[in-house]
């Protein structure tokens, strides 16, 4: 596919983990979800108090992921077509935000989850909030399971990001200092979508419009996931105006 494809011909499906059901990897991983070297991209969170954003704030092109730490489809999404999202957002061509869903504690037991998002919250104080997502998606083997994202472990993945483990952070992860952040963070991620349970994890919007089930199997593919965010920021009206 390339950019010069209509928006009539984009439909690939796939499923995601959600609420509903323990969900499926729809494809093999393809390596770490390494932001390694890249340690100037701008974050942020976004005045709505849920929102992590990583990138340049004029970028025009804004996608937006919905990710649980504990959803196997979301390790397996970072390492295919999350690739294509960071290129462009190195390249400071789109900005990404995350909203951090934490459903998986409840339907599998443990607070692996809300952990993680905890400790990913407190990894954004100090400007770590990337690279650290990054280790925690590649060492993600078995937490959907056993809800491993435990502080000792959360604190030990912590040490493998330069400069972040400190009395601050390791007092966020040890306190859940931002368990209000957690909180309204799954709440935000269940007022997404038409399901009021929410639309699943991995999901995905662009432009503030939430990427629909025929279209998500784009994202699972790095040159099909640039070609589409290539495609949006060529023609950002199309993309709007498209149906699926």
């Amino acid at each position: 596919m390339t950019a010069a494809v209509a928006w009539g011909a984009l439909a690939v499906v796939t499923t995601g983990c959600g609420q509903g059901s323990y969900g499926t990897s729809s494809t093999g991983a393809a390596g770490p979800a390494t932001y390694a070297g890249i340690t100037d991209l701008p974050e942020a969170l976004a005045a709505d108090g849920t929102t992590i954003t990583v990138g340049d704030p004029r970028a025009k092109t804004v996608v937006r992921l919905y990710e649980d730490p504990r959803c196997p489809v979301v390790a397996d999404f970072e390492s295919t077509g999350a690739r294509a999202i960071r290129a462009q957002t190195f390249k400071r061509q789109v900005r990404t935000e995350y909203t951090f869903a934490s459903f998986k504690d409840e339907r599998l037991g443990g607070d692996g989850s809300k952990r993680a998002v905890n400790a990913l919250r407190a990894a954004l104080d100090g400007q770590k909030f990337a690279e650290y997502h990054a280790v925690l998606i590649d060492n993600q083997t078995a937490v959907e399971e056993s809800g491993g994202f435990t502080t000792e472990r959360l604190l030990a993945l912590a040490e493998q990001v330069p400069g972040l483990r400190g009395e601050a952070f390791d007092t966020a992860v040890s306190t859940m200092r931002y368990q209000g952040f957690v909180t309204a963070s799954q709440a935000a991620y269940e007022h997404t979508g038409d399901d009021p349970v929410g639309p699943g994890t991995p999901s995905f919007a662009i432009d503030s419009k939430l990427v629909s089930e025929e279209l998500r199997g784009l994202f699972f593919e790095e040159q099909l996931a640039g070609d589409l965010l290539t495609m949006v920021r060529m023609d950002p009206v199309g993309w709007k105006n498209h149906r699926s």
